[in-house]
């Protein structure tokens, strides 16, 4: 297997805004397989609740969130099977490449007018693919640096910028799309934006070096039959369930969300606990996983806030903002374009301040906390608004505020966390603890699906309120212990 030393010296360290030049590889991958999500993802919900005259699948908008929360946390649990497979079988930049492939058939399903099952079909392909790709692109990203390069989390933070910048546009195109020439059109360019990533980064990866090249932990020739049996009798357990839940007429998307949040708790905590305990994780890597522990739960809270963009307050811009702007509609769709915008504008400002403090600046625990708090600021921005506008249709500023706020937690914590994640993984778990990262929004997602459910029997005021002032509680709880979580770091800031 290839040590850290090799495989940096193996990537041209400069090239790149005095980034390594593979930095420039994935930078573009990720940005067109964030355009073709992201995209997707604007005009998903609406494509799900619109009535059938309006293009849509007539869905009840209660089980459309249900559905669009499920989806999610299933795209970033795949991460596990995805970062698995890299680290044991494929390695990374297969795995990526791979994964973009899946992509771009499940959008290619979505712009086919096949209902509720094309519907399906893509939401499967697109898991596969984004469990394949999105966990171990940023692994790739980690392995261009040094483990004490003070260039990483500014590293980070630029290929952050690359997803958001394909993120920003894309509901902006697709969202346009779609409103001219419906809702097969715009996933239509949703697949465009896939294959034209996959492109880039078959024809640039030799900037990567033997970055992803190899398997970090690859499954000797004893494992494989037994491995590879013991996934089979997995699937097929899973589908004479599936057959038997269908046939009995206990399979409703409300059984079905419940299954999904449970998992996502308790697969974090099944992995956290099995990386623990594996006699290839030596003492400091222990210490550094119960420090992660907190870190994740914090994140976990972040990202129930945060991905709720596309699903209650994606509903909240449709149905209770006001849209028009002079004699001009705007596109609801258009709004999810407003998180990457700000990040675009703010990401710079925050690599070039880490940068300038260096050590000076605060700790990994002390950024999870304050994003906590401008999580909850957010949504408490809802609640101000929801009672100075009464029953009328809310100012779209205050909306814009909202996603302002919650970009300034999500800059100190998503590309902290992913540069956190790489240094405070077990060497042979490191494809698997990036998924495990991603792990967090997967948990936020599952539990969103039943919060999704909770915001038609509350007040708006109580939903956002209340959660809200849950955020705020947790940052105070992590900042507290933040000193603690940094010892247990052991050298790792």
């Amino acid at each position: 297997m290839l040590s850290k030393e090799e495989i940096v010296k193996s990537v041209p360290q400069k090239g790149f805004i005095g980034h390594p030049k593979g930095l420039f590889s994935l930078f573009f991958t990720e940005f067109w397989e964030r355009f073709s999500y992201y995209g997707m993802r604007a005009i998903l919900i609406f494509y799900m609740y619109y009535a059938v005259k309006d293009g849509g699948l007539g869905l009840d908008r209660t089980q459309a969130n249900i559905i669009m929360s499920i989806y999610g946390s299933l795209i970033y649990m795949s991460g596990i099977i995805g970062g698995w497979i890299a680290d044991r079988i494929l390695g990374t930049q297969k795995s990526v490449f791979y994964g973009g492939i899946m992509i771009m058939l499940g959008h290619i399903a979505l712009s086919l007018p096949g209902g509720v099952t094309a519907l399906y079909a893509s939401m499967v392909l697109i898991i596969i693919g984004t469990g394949l790709l999105k966990p171990n692109v940023s692994a790739v990203v980690g392995d261009l640096y040094a483990d004490n390069d003070a260039r990483r989390d500014s590293g980070f933070t630029i290929f952050y910028m690359g997803i958001n910048m394909g993120a920003f546009l894309s509901p902006l195109l697709v969202g346009w799309t779609q409103k001219e020439w419906g809702f097969h059109a715009g996933f239509a360019v949703a697949a465009v934006g896939m294959f034209v990533g996959l492109v880039v980064f078959w024809v640039t990866k030799k900037n990567l070096g033997l970055a992803g090249s190899q398997p970090t932990n690859p499954l000797l020739p004893g494992e494989r039959k037994k491995t590879f049996s013991i996934f089979g009798a997995a699937a097929i357990v899973i589908a004479i369930a599936g057959v038997i839940t269908y046939l009995t007429g206990n399979f409703t998307i409300e059984n079905f969300s419940l299954l999904i949040t449970t998992l996502g708790i308790l697969i974090p905590t099944v992995f956290i606990a099995y990386m623990y305990r594996s006699p290839k994780t030596n003492a400091d890597e222990k210490s550094r996983l119960l420090a992660y522990i907190p870190l994740f739960i914090c994140a976990v809270m972040f990202w129930a806030i945060q991905e709720q963009s596309s699903t209650i307050l994606a509903t909240f811009v449709d149905t209770r903002t006001d849209l028009m702007l002079g004699n001009f509609e705007i596109s609801p769709a258009w709004f999810q374009s407003l998180n990457p915008l700000f990040i675009i504008a703010l990401a710079p400002l925050f690599a070039a301040m880490w940068t300038k403090l260096g050590e000076r600046g605060p700790s990994t625990p002390r950024k999870f906390a304050y994003s906590l708090f401008f999580a909850g600021a957010s949504f408490l921005i809802m609640v101000a608004a929801i009672i100075l506008t009464g029953t009328g249709l809310v100012n779209p500023l205050w909306v814009v505020l909202s996603f302002f706020l919650v970009v300034l937690g999500e800059l100190l914590l998503s590309p902290v966390g992913l540069s956190a994640t790489t240094k405070l993984a077990p060497q042979a778990f490191a494809g698997q603890t990036m998924a495990l990262w991603f792990l967090a929004s997967a948990a936020a997602q599952a539990i969103n699906a039943q919060l999704v459910r909770i915001y038609e029997m509350v007040s708006e005021t109580s939903y956002f309120g209340v959660l809200g002032a849950l955020s705020i509680f947790l940052g105070v709880v992590l900042l507290l212990m933040s000193p603690m979580i940094s010892r247990a770091m052991r050298g790792i800031k």
